[in-house]
């Protein structure tokens, strides 16, 4: 009787310490699991249970931020101070010329190019490479000379005794940003061979293909007073240039802070990058995003058209005229921070984006400037009221 009841003793402790040690391992299970399984039940009442787990921690075991998407608005004003950092950037080394800067950075945004009609001296040169060192970009300056081949601007293959095989040797137009100077000076043949890497991004050598690097932007430049010894630029080139700027004469007051600036030496070599190639591609992606109502594409194409059937115009604008304006006027809603195009942003880029493409007759073209026709055309035009 008593040995069983010490047995019974016995093994009601040893069962006390099989449900103790249960009970020890069950709460040491649970505290494991718990900063597992305990998210997935939240997360699931939420109704995200698609996320993963480990999305929601951090290597701490802290709730990671759910930033929400921004919206359109947002990106656009993102953009925006993104330009204004380049921009503040690039006037540490040029003095005023507000405008000249704006123009090139839509037509960058915009991955278009830009042909500057103006007497050198003028800062195309730096003004140039200040906007390749802001954005940390490869640049190329290339003077353009009756002898330049077309085997310099886009490259060529080159036979390889040791390894047997061709070699491609790139030419000056694989870097981003291009300052091909004095353009009208070098041969047709030569000039042509911008035109594929200008509108495809890409060369061709030998039947193979090779693209471009991104962002890639050629800035154009040629003198409009010397004319001897020129090849004017065929009006298939110049349609390839979204815009055609001059830079102009500065002011007393800016010349002097010019020279100021030039007795410290260069200081567009002393630029460091306020952005990155990426962040310009990010923003040429983001332009498709920028609305233009059916009001303002209307409004578009009565100006372009305007120009087709005006007594003197020899050729008005063609329909790439118009992309080009509306592709345009969104890079300057973007340069505002704004998501819509407006029909102010029409009329800014109408000068700088229609006046190379017209082509007038030969006794107009004499009298009269492309300038003043498309400023009749815009005060004649009506304007789209907002809604």
């Amino acid at each position: 009787m008593s040995s069983s009841i010490v047995t019974l003793n016995r093994n009601s402790v040893n069962t006390q310490k099989v449900t103790i040690r249960g009970l020890f391992s069950a709460a040491c299970l649970y505290n494991i699991i718990k900063p597992v399984f305990l998210p997935v039940l939240l997360v699931s009442s939420a109704g995200i249970v698609d996320k993963p787990v480990e999305k929601l921690y951090n290597n701490q075991r802290e709730p990671i931020q759910q930033h929400k998407p921004k919206g359109r608005e947002s990106a656009m004003q993102s953009s925006a101070e993104l330009i204004n950092r380049i921009r503040g950037n690039i006037k540490k080394v040029i003095v005023g010329k507000d405008d000249v800067i704006d123009l090139l950075l839509i037509s960058l945004i915009c991955s278009g190019h830009v042909l500057i009609e103006d007497i050198p001296g003028m800062g195309k040169t730096t003004i140039a490479s200040a906007l390749a060192a802001s954005l940390g970009c490869s640049f190329k300056r290339i003077q353009f000379t009756p002898d330049v081949l077309p085997s310099d601007i886009t490259g060529f293959n080159m036979f390889n005794l040791k390894t047997g095989e061709q070699e491609f040797h790139q030419g000056l137009v694989m870097n981003q940003i291009i300052l091909a100077d004095e353009i009208n000076r070098t041969s047709p043949k030569t000039q042509s061979a911008l035109l594929e890497v200008m509108q495809e991004n890409q060369v061709t050598i030998d039947g193979k293909t090779y693209p471009a690097p991104r962002p890639f932007m050629v800035l154009a430049t040629q003198n409009p007073v010397e004319m001897t010894g020129t090849y004017p630029l065929p009006e298939s080139q110049l349609d390839r240039f979204l815009m055609c700027i001059s830079i102009g004469y500065p002011t007393f007051d800016e010349e002097v802070q010019i020279l100021a600036k030039h007795r410290m030496g260069s200081a567009a070599k002393t630029l460091s990058p306020v952005a990155f190639a990426e962040d310009v591609v990010r923003m040429q992606q983001e332009i498709e995003n920028i609305r233009c109502s059916d009001d303002v594409l209307r409004y578009i194409i009565n100006i372009t058209k305007s120009t087709r059937t005006m007594q003197g115009v020899k050729i008005g604008i063609s329909p790439r005229g118009s992309i080009s304006l509306m592709l345009a006027s969104k890079g300057c809603a973007m340069l505002e921070g704004r998501s819509f195009v407006i029909p102010d942003d029409v009329q800014r880029m109408a000068f700088p984006v229609l006046c190379h493409r017209l082509i007038l007759q030969g006794r107009l073209r004499q009298q009269t400037e492309p300038k003043s026709i498309i400023a009749n055309i815009l005060r004649t035009t009506p304007v789209p009221a907002a809604r």
